[in-house]
């Protein structure tokens, strides 16, 4: 056996040779950013060792953009050890200040709630009910106190809102990191991750006490007991809906890609051991199907999807694509693997949207203009600053149609801008700063991903016979989406031209339609019928698409 300090948090752990770093800190409880699960791609679990523990370190491999390995840094999935190591330093566990958006738009409603409240005089309690069946009494008058709580369960982010059910208003709201985030970025490595009942406990275990935190955090805030939650409403995909309940999700990444369960009913949260009621419950909205879940149903509904008149598309921007077609209310679903791209991850500086991260970019005349999250110095590029980065270097034309950078001998370009263009590590990339630039590679891993979501917006319009100059309104979702701009989407051709006097962004439509939900227990029979109405298209099914999907690739 051999000995691993994390010297951040003084813990210590004794493990076998050949353990590597992750696996050791996993045991420990240490977290340690592995988006990639261990794989090595994504460059994000790196860690600084001891001089001394260095000779007892043998690396597997690296990640070929990961300039910092070999100046005391590893990276932990790669690093196994077989003597005794001290980790001074985790580098990206600092990054717990992110920018989360945590409002979307809603819809006016009357107020319906599904957990009601009694006075009785003789003796003096309060009945609590669910949708009129009792669920428990309380000692006095409580009529007043009645709070209701939506988690909005992103793939990367969490946003927890506190709502005075009786008066519908919102409260507090907090927002996070998903701590399974860490362990494995997107849906399908997440699938892989828990598909065995070590992972799935971690998953697991993991979300339902950030969960926790973040009810005590903005209940304390808002100044209102715990005991005075009766309910709480989970809004995510379809695989975020299984890891809460601690079901395995692997059937979700097998044919025939079968949900275990499909939403639309409420569970005892003392089954999960939510800090709420102790007869509170959790209310799971509807799923569209394996890969267009609840979030997606909680977005129909705010953005009133079901009864628009004219063609709306709304497309939520994220690891996993979801988008719904409306047609004069018929719905039309589908979804796409976009990847962890948009998020910042493998790609070379890419950081969540913390202190430090670009976030926007935009080229003049004689020079470009570069703001970062808190106007600090940069230190990465989140998924905005992403984008907005590689949309202008295309409409500039330092980025050519295939996705390939100009070098600084280009004749085509101002002084300014070849300047930028220099060879790192034997690479050409396009230098932002000292520190951080955008590589070949990491414009590639831009392409995949919004090559994807293009083919699915593609295949939608042709699946109903729709031309892109016949849609009326696009509605952007979910918080990444929010701070996206226009021009770059279309710079990109992840929209179509278009598309570009049509597009809104509506911001965190499922936590807000998650607050409908709440408030309004007709939505719930309403939108069961309406999950049971739309239409899901598998691109798979597509023999085309493979061929359309390499044309969405050029910019």
């Amino acid at each position: 056996m051999v000995q691993v300090i994390f010297k951040q948090t003084n813990i210590s752990i004794e493990v076998p040779k050949g353990t590597t770093i992750l696996d050791a800190a996993r045991r420990a409880g240490v977290i340690i950013e592995s988006p990639c699960n261990g794989s090595g791609t994504c460059g994000k679990c790196l860690v600084k060792l001891s001089d001394r523990s260095l000779v007892n370190v043998i690396q597997k491999a690296h990640a070929e953009h990961v300039t910092e390995v070999g100046q005391g840094f590893v990276l932990a999935c790669q690093s196994e050890f077989d003597g005794d190591i001290t980790v001074e330093d985790i580098p990206m566990s600092g990054r717990r200040n992110l920018k989360i958006l945590d409002h979307g738009q809603s819809l006016a409603h009357e107020k319906n709630s599904f957990i009601t409240k009694r006075y009785n005089e003789a003796p003096e309690s309060t009945a609590v009910y669910a949708d009129g069946e009792l669920l428990g009494t309380e000692r006095g008058n409580t009529e007043r106190l009645n709070y209701g709580i939506v988690v909005d369960i992103g793939t990367t982010t969490l946003v927890v809102s506190l709502v005075d059910v009786n008066s519908g208003k919102e409260l507090a709201s907090s927002s996070a990191l998903n701590p399974q985030a860490v362990h494995a970025q997107d849906v399908l490595s997440r699938i892989h991750f828990a598909s065995d009942r070590t992972g799935l406990a971690l998953m697991y275990t993991g979300l339902i006490q950030e969960i926790n935190r973040m009810i005590t955090e903005i209940a304390k805030r808002a100044a209102i007991k715990k005991n005075h939650i009766y309910e709480v409403v989970f809004s995510g995909n379809t695989c975020m809906l299984h890891l809460a309940m601690n079901i395995n999700p692997v059937t979700l990444g097998k044919h025939p890609y079968t949900p275990v369960i499909y939403g639309g009913q409420s569970v005892k949260s003392l089954e999960h051991n939510l800090g709420i009621s102790e007869f509170g419950l959790i209310y799971l909205p509807p799923i569209i199907s394996s890969y267009v879940g609840a979030d997606i149903t909680s977005g129909i509904l705010a953005s009133k999807l079901s009864v628009k008149k004219g063609v709306t598309l709304f497309v939520d921007i994220g690891t996993n694509g979801e988008m719904v077609l409306a047609a004069d209310g018929k719905l039309t679903a589908t979804s796409t693997a976009a990847g962890p791209a948009f998020e910042g991850m493998n790609i070379t500086h890419g950081m969540r949207a913390g202190l430090g991260a670009i976030e926007s970019f935009e080229i003049k005349l004689d020079g470009f203009t570069i703001v970062t999250i808190g106007n600090s110095e940069a230190v990465g590029i989140c998924g905005s600053g992403l984008l907005d980065i590689v949309g202008e270097l295309v409409l500039h034309g330092v980025i050519d149609k295939k996705g390939r950078l100009k070098s600084s001998n280009a004749t085509d370009l101002p002084q300014f801008l070849k300047e930028r263009l220099v060879r790192q590590d034997e690479k050409q990339v396009f230098k932002l700063s000292d520190k951080v630039w955008i590589s070949q590679k990491d414009i590639r891993q831009v392409q995949l991903a919004k090559g994807a979501l293009r083919s699915g917006i593609e295949f939608l319009l042709s699946n109903v016979g729709i031309s892109a100059s016949e849609v009326d309104h696009v509605l952007i979702a979910g918080s990444f989406g929010y701070h996206l701009r226009v021009k770059s989407l279309i710079h990109l051709g992840l929209l179509p031209e278009e598309f570009s006097d049509k597009v809104e962004m509506v911001g965190n439509t499922s936590k807000s339609g998650g607050q409908s939900l709440l408030l309004n227990k007709s939505y719930r029979k309403k939108m069961l019928q309406v999950v049971k109405n739309v239409e899901v298209i598998e691109l798979a099914n597509f023999q085309d698409f493979d061929k359309v999907f390499m044309k969405c690739l050029g910019f």
